[in-house]
């Protein structure tokens, strides 16, 4: 049994959004997210009986128990998770649904929240949102900064609404909808003694202490996938789930981290630290991708930053290599 996840925000239209749902299911939501029907009555400003009816009611029409108690929290049963899920996905089509219906009114307000992987948050999404918000400065923007994979999956709960991930789970609730090839390198300081002419591979960074992403993160797939391929027994210098702490471990002297340049861009140009591609056939192709939601389309204000950042990624991540979904 999971527990609710208390970390969930509205925002924005939320509120409107919220009075214009069935009193049931906003007390239903409320109780799953705080764990008690107490802390839901003050929350809503009820009385306690009103809540407890509401969600005793829910159940009876169900036909199924939605909570179980656990010492003195209440968590959600099975069905209440399947409820509970219903309830935000609809709570955020109806952020949507408001969004559009002001700027129709000419407000040019709305909200799209974007679910990211470090990499990008580090120099092309600041940029990316900058320019967005110049030209629509009254939509607001949230940012939630994850895995891979949590990043895939908060576009499929319908938590965000475009999500920058790699290589994403086929899915049929997500939609890749552009998609760019990035090789993986070798990431070292400049008198480092593998920055020379010729072809690199994974073998020959071996010999140096290493510093690989922890299991879960797309990169460390790649290169298992390419580690087992390799006969020399791997030594592990450190593991890390932060590509920032891996880069600032190389800083330091003769480690080697694998990333794409993604992210490290500005080290690479000015030249504190030097990128040198891996011929590893596994590590050629790390997607990076643009994920949406395949069971709700996107509002106004999200598909104005979808647009935006697909145009704004073809310009700046090599368009010859990328390939948009039909």
């Amino acid at each position: 049994m999971s527990k609710p996840n208390t970390g969930t925000r509205f925002s924005g239209s939320s509120d409107k959004s919220r009075s214009l749902y069935a009193a049931a299911m906003r007390y239903f939501e409320r109780v799953a997210t705080l764990g008690s029907i107490r802390a839901a009555s003050r929350d809503l400003n009820v009385a306690s009986s009103a809540v407890n009816r509401q969600v005793l009611w829910l159940e009876e029409t169900l036909g199924l128990s939605l909570f179980e108690r656990v010492g003195r929290r209440l968590v959600l049963a099975p069905a209440g998770e399947i409820l509970l899920a219903h309830v935000r996905r609809t709570y955020s089509d109806f952020d949507s649904t408001i969004g559009e219906l002001d700027a129709l009114q000419g407000l040019r307000r709305g909200s799209v929240t974007i679910a990211t992987v470090e990499s990008i948050s580090e120099k092309l999404l600041p940029t990316l949102i900058s320019r967005f918000r110049q030209t629509y400065p009254g939509i607001h923007v949230s940012v939630v900064v994850s895995s891979s994979d949590e990043a895939a999956g908060l576009v499929e709960r319908g938590e965000a609404d475009v999500g920058f991930t790699f290589n994403p789970p086929e899915r049929a609730a997500l939609t890749i909808s552009y998609s760019v090839t990035l090789p993986i390198g070798a990431l070292m300081v400049p008198d480092h003694g593998l920055n020379r002419p010729g072809p690199l591979k994974l073998v020959d960074c071996m010999r140096y202490p290493i510093v690989l992403p922890t299991k879960g993160m797309s990169l460390r797939s790649h290169l298992d996938a390419a580690l087992a391929q390799v006969s020399t027994p791997l030594r592990t210098y450190v593991e890390s789930n932060s590509l920032r702490f891996m880069r600032a471990l190389v800083k330091g002297g003769n480690v080697i981290s694998f990333q794409t340049k993604v992210g490290c861009e500005e080290e690479i140009e000015s030249g504190e630290l030097v990128f040198r591609p891996l011929s590893d056939r596994p590590l050629q192709d790390d997607r990076l991708c643009v994920v949406t939601s395949a069971r709700r389309s996107l509002a106004l204000s999200a598909g104005m930053f979808y647009d935006h950042s697909v145009s704004y990624f073809r310009a700046q991540l090599l368009a010859d290599d990328a390939n948009s979904a039909s």
